[in-house]
């Protein structure tokens, strides 16, 4: 009894995959982190209030909702307002509201506190008598630099790569798409987007609204439309530019940039869209993680929480 018990612990434990655990630790430890230094000083609550403004407030619900109608009035692709991948999206918008929002929030007051504990070297004063503008422009550059940076190591890192694939098995693509992401899958841009911002804004915080700003600029590219943005669209990250990062039969690792298409040109794996091109098709080979699309049988949530955990579990074989 005692060497089949000990068997079926092992067994158990073979069908993890200890570096996602070791990835999801590591977050964890940074997350209690950032609460313990809120709770330290008294501003948990108001931090929290503050990150629920920039990352879901008014500005970002105005902007799904506008874009939710450009959807069914130019859609790049036709489908029904409650399809499946709809429904599905839609529950993960509900998790990033009222969970993913205060995590990512307590991780990046995380992050900037092992910076200025341990690193605080990398402050530059001497953006101190920089004009505002220069410096907001320069910062935004630099975090979506980092941005950049963070999405091709999810693709080229097999541990961060089973979180960042969630995002990936979107079929049918819309602008709620953008936060079809698991919570840990955010470790990696707040790790290094929080460098330039502790770096060249330690004087002069940005302000709150630039955050909304350029999280709106990342999850418009989701839209379900077939906006290229013409020439604009050689500079920033445009739906159907974006789009071909999703494809089913695409080069694999192209179109990585966020906001700005300079880094992906930079690495050579740009893919600008060609003008009136039909919508190409979304998600993953294969299917290897379960997918709303699939089977008779459709319960969003319980569909979620199987997603969610995926990355933990090790390949079969």
């Amino acid at each position: 009894m005692v060497v089949a018990q000990v068997t079926a612990r092992t067994a158990s434990t073979s069908r993890l995959y200890a570096p996602a655990l070791l990835v999801a630790t590591g977050t964890a430890a940074v997350v209690w982190l950032g609460g313990n230094t809120l709770a330290r000083t008294g501003s948990l609550g108001a931090s929290l209030a503050a990150g629920r403004t920039e990352l879901v407030g008014p500005a970002l619900i105005a902007v799904v909702l506008a874009v939710l109608v450009c959807e069914r009035l130019w859609p790049a692709e036709r489908r029904p307002l409650l399809a499946r991948g709809h429904l599905q999206d839609a529950c993960f918008f509900l998790l990033y509201a009222a969970a993913v929002v205060p995590f990512i929030t307590l991780m990046g007051v995380g992050f900037a506190e092992l910076l200025g504990s341990h690193a605080r070297w990398i402050e530059a004063p001497w953006t101190a008598a920089w004009p505002r503008w220069l410096l907001v422009v320069v910062t935004l550059v630099a975090m979506d630099a980092c941005n950049w940076a963070a999405h091709w190591a999810d693709h080229r890192m097999a541990p961060l790569w089973r979180f960042h694939a969630v995002h990936h098995t979107q079929e049918e693509m819309s602008i709620l798409t953008a936060f079809r992401a698991h919570p840990v899958v955010h470790v990696t841009g707040f790790l290094l987007a929080t460098v330039p911002v502790v770096a060249l804004t330690g004087f002069h915080p940005l302000a709150p609204i630039l955050i909304t700003v350029y999280l709106c600029l990342g999850t418009l590219p989701h839209a379900n439309v077939p906006w290229t943005f013409g020439p604009v669209g050689k500079i920033f990250v445009s739906p159907a530019y974006h789009r071909e990062h999703h494809s089913l039969e695409g080069p694999p690792g192209a179109n990585l940039a966020i906001v700005l298409t300079i880094w992906d040109v930079l690495a050579r794996c740009a893919v600008f869209p060609t003008p009136g091109a039909p919508a190409c098709a979304t998600g993953l080979r294969g299917r290897p993680i379960a997918v709303e699309q699939a089977g008779a049988r459709f319960r969003p949530a319980g569909l979620m929480a199987h997603q969610l955990v995926e990355p933990f579990r090790a390949s079969p074989g």
